[in-house]
């Protein structure tokens, strides 16, 4: 089967990967010069099915009150006239109760953890290094109040059968010896030993290879001016230069995919959540992280990615603005400055921002479901790409191979906003 996939960062390249396995022919289209150049550019670096959790939760309203009159407060909304901005908040805050809470969580952790065991069983299989780590993340408490409220956290990890530890601030210092040095900074800290880290660009550039290896073809700078429908299936799809046809098409363009859809007529309650990130060269490795370190208080992810620390956080609901503002660097600057102050040379920080796709309700959409027959969607994962790509495009390819996921992909389908 001829299968086109729309749009080559982590979550459009592991999707093309997976159905190379499965004996497809692909091909992959992307406007950008090569793999992983926008969102999956410079994450966090966090896979971290534990974490797996929606943005929409209860008292999550009064919270992003108070996240926005922080200093250096890890939300910010710039309101613009665009409905679709307006509808996605609405359906969000509807989305703010325990009881939504509760079964959007239990939607996205069984694709997070099925994702990181086909991560770690594809590197059983190929020669693939990402600067990858398996030493865990530790959320890290400054306050009393943070520590305690993790009781809820915890319970809903024990519900799920995931792993954790929580730790007093020497055993914080056990699992990242460099906070040692600020230790009169943190109360504790709930740590998640199963996940990982790993520098997601590295990754999808070298798989992109394996799959040309594999059979795949890239079609880089290359602009999609039309998806060309016929009835109820895909006719082709447009570019500048020409006209692709294929038996199936696989929708992975994050946070633009809902442009090409609603042209389609397809609508999906994806909109961009802007996200910021710096990266620091290491100047002592005994003061930088071992793996990763969730700062609470700051919604700040720092990772250590072979000889740079990354520090990934903050959410702009903005539209599609890319501007890099200085307020966010320094978010990002001083929570890494005030925990491991002697690890790297913020003088030398780069500074990126990207979109993050993100449904109103949490998990991404999988599948097929729309009015198109051979037409299939892998998007909307947030700020989860990375966690969540290799089982997402396992379970797509198994879907378009008429095989049954190993992970039921009926609640991350389109049809659950009907």
């Amino acid at each position: 089967m001829k299968v086109l996939v729309l749009g080559s960062g982590v979550v459009g390249v592991t999707s093309a990967w997976y159905l190379a396995q499965a004996g497809h022919e692909v091909t992959v289209i992307d406007r950008q010069p090569g793999p992983a150049r926008e969102t999956s550019f410079a994450n966090a670096g966090e896979i971290s099915p534990g974490y797996s959790s929606p943005w929409a939760g209860p008292g999550v309203p009064l919270k992003a009150i108070k996240w926005m009159l922080m200093h250096f407060g890890p939300l910010v909304v710039r309101p613009k006239f665009d409905p679709y901005m307006a509808l996605w908040l609405a359906k969000m805050l509807r989305n703010c109760t325990s009881m939504r809470y509760a079964r959007n969580k239990a939607r996205m952790v069984p694709i997070a953890e099925y994702s990181r065991d086909s991560l770690k069983a594809l590197r059983s299989e190929v020669s693939i290094s990402y600067d990858e780590r398996t030493q865990g993340t530790l959320q890290l408490f400054r306050t009393q109040k943070q520590l305690e409220g993790s009781a809820g956290d915890i319970e809903v990890l024990k519900n799920f059968g995931v792993p954790y530890e929580l730790l007093d601030p020497a055993g914080c210092i056990a699992a990242e010896p460099a906070l040692a040095n600020v230790k009169g900074k943190f109360t504790g800290g709930l740590r998640l030993p199963n996940d990982e880290t790993g520098d997601c660009q590295m990754f999808t550039e070298k798989l992109a290879a394996l799959c040309v290896d594999a059979g795949v073809t890239f079609r880089f700078n290359t602009t999609i001016t039309s998806i060309n429908t016929s009835v109820s299936r895909i006719a082709s799809v447009s570019t500048e230069t020409e006209e692709l046809t294929a038996d199936a098409y696989l929708v992975a363009f994050g946070s633009y995919s809902p442009f090409l859809l609603r042209r389609i007529g397809v609508y999906i309650p994806v909109y961009p959540v802007k996200g910021y990130s710096i990266t620091v060269p290491i100047t002592n490795e005994d003061a930088a992280p071992v793996s990763t370190v969730m700062d609470e208080t700051y919604k700040v992810a720092i990772t250590r990615l072979g000889d740079r620390i990354r520090a990934g956080g903050t959410a702009e609901i903005s539209g599609y603005d890319l501007t890099l503002r200085e307020k966010r660097q320094a978010t990002l600057m001083h929570s890494v400055g005030d925990l491991f102050p002697k690890g790297g040379d913020l003088s030398e920080a780069s500074f990126w921002t990207g979109l993050r796709p993100m449904t109103p309700d949490g998990p991404p959409i999988i599948g097929g479901g729309t009015k198109y027959s051979n037409l299939y969607l892998n998007t909307g994962h947030g700020t989860l790409g990375w966690t969540m790509a290799c089982g997402s495009g396992r379970v797509l390819a198994d879907l378009i191979s008429g095989k049954l996921p190993d992970v039921d992909p009926q609640p991350l389908n389109i049809s659950r906003y009907d």
